[in-house]
């Protein structure tokens, strides 16, 4: 069943791909074209400035632009940033099914293994305390705080060990070195309990648990 799953997210990848190639094609042409328009780099009153207007803006370039506006921005820059937004997008889409597909292939390996499922919850564990170690570095850049609704997550499930450490690793200038210890801290922290857990038993084949 497992494996089943896995198969089926190969096939949906490869599928997406090429999806995701051309529709970050079709948006670079689009970002180049409306942003020459906006830029008067191609005439307004050309059949392409009329067609940019007419069926690239509304669906490309105006739902960007608005926020841009709403933020304070500046409405030329909003091609480039729908073009991001589209590539950005295609890669996290890409990203998240390849790790759905890696985690089945792990489940599979360690269903077949003795104790290799609750070392498989080890290793999402620590993947879970790294990733919100990250987000909070993201959060101090961005001004999120413990009390945001987007970050308070990282917040809670890091802060239990990164307090202590910020009492005894000073802060060097605005660099709050405690998550850099952390995250080496947390990848050290995985390697015991995972060594302890398989006893010196080596891994299934084509897994990394």
């Amino acid at each position: 069943m497992l494996e089943s799953v896995a198969g089926l997210l190969n096939t949906v990848l490869a599928l997406l791909r090429p999806l995701v190639f051309a529709a970050g094609l079709v948006a670079g042409v689009g970002a180049i074209t409306s942003w020459g328009v906006r830029t008067r780099r191609i005439s307004p009153f050309s059949p392409v400035a009329r067609f940019v207007r007419e069926r690239i803006d509304p669906v490309l370039i105006a739902p960007m632009e608005r926020r841009l506006l709403r933020a304070g921005g500046t409405p030329y820059a909003a091609p480039w940033w729908a073009l991001a937004a589209v590539i950005l997008g295609g890669l996290l889409l890409l990203s998240g099914l390849q790790f759905l597909r890696d985690q089945f292939i792990l489940m599979a390996y360690a269903s077949q293994s003795g104790g290799g499922m609750l070392l498989l919850l080890v290793k999402w564990t620590f993947s879970v305390l790294r990733i919100a170690l990250f987000a909070r570095v993201i959060a101090s850049w961005v001004g999120g705080g413990p009390y945001s609704t987007w970050w308070r997550w990282s917040f809670v499930l890091t802060e239990w060990f990164l307090a202590p450490l910020r009492n005894v690793i000073p802060t060097i200038g605005m660099i709050d070195s405690s998550v850099l210890v952390a995250y080496f801290g947390v990848g050290i922290g995985e390697t015991v309990v995972r060594s302890a857990l398989r006893g010196g038993r080596r891994p299934p084949a084509g897994g990394d648990l």
